[in-house]
């Protein structure tokens, strides 16, 4: 599977208003300094001690915001 990894800070910027939210990524425990990854079919997931877990969804046409937030695109 393929993904792209960014901060928590460049998931921050590529949200939109209909995503996750400020509260949903405190409850996540996502901060600037999370490791993130996004999949191709938009899952959410954040680096924990022992492994990823699955922490929402983006919407939409997120492929262009998460590529040009990170700098980054599918590996």
């Amino acid at each position: 599977m393929q993904f792209i990894e960014m901060t928590g800070k460049e998931l921050m910027d590529a949200l939109t208003d209909d995503e996750l939210t400020a509260d949903d990524l405190k409850k996540s425990h996502i901060t600037e300094t999370s490791i993130v990854r996004i999949n191709r079919q938009g899952d959410i997931e954040v680096r924990r001690p022992e492994g990823w877990d699955v922490v929402g969804g983006l919407l939409g046409e997120y492929e262009g915001r998460i590529t040009k937030s990170s700098g980054r695109t599918w590996a």
